[in-house]
């Protein structure tokens, strides 16, 4: 069902602590920080965040109520307290995917419901493609399906036409003569051998995509240095590459995973990944909801696309008990 738009609510629930860490060695020199939120006996939930590059932060731990949710979260390679950082070595959703399939099995769960945005969408997306025998449904934010049009649209001019101050200084660092291929050239200098100048142009990758993210748009600050510098090395990492998929992987293999039930929560005015990426996934596939939110842009910080998540997460937990309930 597609193109519906939510009037339901939801709050956050309150802040919690990990009952567990763990730092989970899956080769290639990577060590991936995971921990576990919530009820240990609870059902399974596996948060993927965005970027490539973005980390997982304690805030995304309270869309779920601790008393029914076994929340996972975990530092994809190269980001957040994963080691080494920054690190593009080894680094592709293949190798992405196979760390999801291990993590899950060290810890024993046998099915988890995927709850993603952005990238996190792409990736929760091509794990449960890859292994739908381990997945129970989906939670997505903001879709991006790794397409070279959608690339197009934000790296090639697209959103520039809504931005042109804050595009320019995007631009502003770039000779002219390199401005035909943004990415290719942030690349050239994000994986330069001077650190100092990875971190110079690591900065206004990051500002460009975090001063779309929200619907009342600013120009954003400097973010701490090995953050920006992390963040920007592996989105552009994978931007390089395709994300790392077939064009039009995602929608072509959508069959696979079909028969699961997945919620799309899309703000109506996402200028990083705009609504039409979310509706082509939504269309035919009979168990997706799409539900697009009005006044709202990109970010899982916005105050709609929030409640609306929060209110997806208790609307499946009253389910699960209601099934359960006696009759």
């Amino acid at each position: 069902m597609a193109g519906q738009i939510s009037a339901s609510h939801g709050r956050l629930h309150p802040a919690v602590e990990p009952f567990a860490r763990h730092e989970i060695d899956v080769g290639d020199g990577h060590i991936l920080y995971a921990e576990e939120c919530g009820n240990p006996q609870g059902r399974p939930v596996l948060v993927l965040h965005g970027g490539p590059g973005g980390g997982c932060s304690p805030y995304m731990r309270r869309f779920f109520d601790p008393e029914h949710f076994r929340v996972v979260l975990f530092d994809q390679r190269g980001c957040g307290r994963s080691r080494p950082t920054a690190s593009v070595q080894a680094n592709t959703t293949a190798h992405l995917i196979d760390d999801i399939a291990l993590i899950r099995a060290r810890l024993g769960i046998d099915r988890w419901l995927l709850f993603g945005g952005s990238w996190g969408a792409t990736l929760a997306l091509a794990y449960a493609q890859a292994h739908p025998d381990h997945v129970t449904g989906l939670v997505l934010r903001g879709v991006f399906l790794g397409m070279r049009s959608e690339l197009d649209w934000f790296y090639g001019g697209g959103a520039a036409r809504f931005f042109p101050d804050l595009w320019e200084r995007f631009q502003e660092p770039i000779p002219e003569s390199e401005r035909h291929d943004m990415i290719a050239a942030y690349h050239r200098r994000l994986f330069d051998d001077d650190l100092g100048r990875q971190a110079r142009f690591a900065q206004p990758w990051l500002m460009w995509e975090n001063a779309l993210a929200g619907l009342q748009s600013q120009a954003a600050g400097h973010a701490p240095a090995d953050y920006a510098r992390a963040f920007a090395r592996l989105e552009n990492h994978y931007f390089s590459n395709g994300c790392f998929l077939d064009e039009g992987q995602l929608l072509r293999d959508r069959a696979r995973i079909e028969h699961l039930p997945a919620i799309i929560v899309q703000g109506r005015y996402d200028m990083v990944c705009p609504p039409a990426s979310a509706h082509r996934l939504a269309q035919g596939w009979d168990r997706a909801e799409l539900r697009l939110v009005p006044a709202s842009g990109h970010a899982l910080s916005e105050p709609r696309i929030t409640a609306e998540l929060a209110a997806v997460m208790d609307g499946i937990r009253d389910e699960d008990r209601s099934r359960r309930a006696p009759r």
